[in-house]
């Protein structure tokens, strides 16, 4: 494993973050994600990503159970506000100041830990000055709940401002939580360049493209049972977007880049997005333990320029590179 500075601070996490979104507390057992997160650890995965909104605060408590018995300081624990918790009541949702107060402490409790070391803003609540919730967080800061701010899915014009806000009120953003993979690239035109100048990194999330970047998909095949896009209630409508044959057949041309550099479709794909100078880690999930061990083979590898270029060439206009849709897949408004 490999550690990378976590935006301009002096916080160091591990290239590869076990994140638990989808699996723990709802699609896996107990006992099986405590066997992952073990795996994690094994493997040098000193950094777990998790939100309160994961299986409805489940997911922060498996975590926090796997992880109880470890030294607090050689983890790096990163949890989420802004998606509804609890019965969704009016208040159970949003950035505001009562949100994000009343979210840290259960977060906290869940996890098992006085405070976390990234709270992330899992969304920009339009419904919400910015300045309540960057005072919010300032408060977080200096009462050591949260050692470090981050946001996910923010606008560059988002991040711009957040970013001024925070500096005038004593703390600093320092990541942005973004989709990123070979195939979803929106953040390369503006996020990326106005993270690198304010001194943000990237903690992306689907790097393997929820799967699909494993080429278990084949083009003009259905789904293999039991996979992610066969699982409406386990995030099959976010695979849908790349189950076309043109991006699946696409998919299958980074084979014999794969090969030649040793690795596996999805090893690729994780070491593909960990080329970004301006991405600190990648998030990847795992349903069994050798997913993890998998998984980690891509920390340290270093793709010659000729692979990406193939890379590129293989999957030539089946990306997606608009800026705007980030903004255009943001909640309009607070979600109940």
């Amino acid at each position: 494993m490999e550690y990378r500075y976590l935006g301009n601070s002096g916080l160091k996490i591990s290239e590869i973050t076990y994140g638990n979104w989808l699996t723990h507390g709802s699609q896996v057992e107990n006992d099986v994600a405590t066997q992952c997160v073990r795996a994690a650890l094994d493997a040098g995965i000193s950094t777990f990503d998790t939100a309160d909104t994961y299986a409805n605060t489940a997911a922060e408590t498996v975590l926090g159970d796997a992880l109880k018995g470890e030294r607090r300081e050689s983890l790096e624990i990163f949890t989420k506000v802004y998606w509804p918790t609890g019965p969704g009541g009016k208040n159970d949702t949003g950035l505001s100041r009562k949100h994000i107060m009343a979210s840290i402490d259960g977060s906290l409790r869940r996890l098992q830990t006085d405070y976390v070391d990234l709270y992330q803003a899992h969304r920009y609540d339009v419904e919400t000055p910015l300045e309540e919730t960057m005072q919010a967080f300032a408060d977080l800061v200096r009462q050591g709940k949260a050692l470090y701010i981050g946001v996910s899915e923010w606008t560059a014009e988002q991040i711009r401002e957040g970013v001024r806000l925070s500096r005038e009120l004593g703390f600093q953003i320092v990541s942005n939580q973004p989709q990123y993979s070979m195939l979803w690239r929106v953040i390369e035109p503006q996020v990326v360049p106005t993270c690198e100048k304010l001194g943000l990194s990237q903690v992306v999330f689907s790097p393997i493209a929820q799967g699909v970047l494993t080429g278990k998909y084949q083009p003009g095949q259905p789904p293999p049972a039991g996979s992610r896009a066969t699982d409406e209630k386990g995030g099959a409508h976010f695979v849908r977007r790349f189950m076309r044959d043109d991006v699946l057949e696409a998919v299958q041309r980074l084979r014999p880049v794969a090969d030649e550099a040793g690795l596996t479709l999805a090893q690729l794909a994780v070491a593909w997005v960990l080329q970004n100078p301006n991405v600190a880690t990648a998030l990847v999930g795992a349903s069994r333990p050798g997913q993890v061990s998998e998984n980690v083979k891509a920390a340290g590898v270093r793709l010659e320029s000729a692979a990406l270029e193939r890379i590129d060439e293989a999957l030539g206009d089946v990306v997606e590179r608009d800026p705007r849709r980030t903004a255009e897949l943001a909640p309009k408004g607070r979600v109940a």
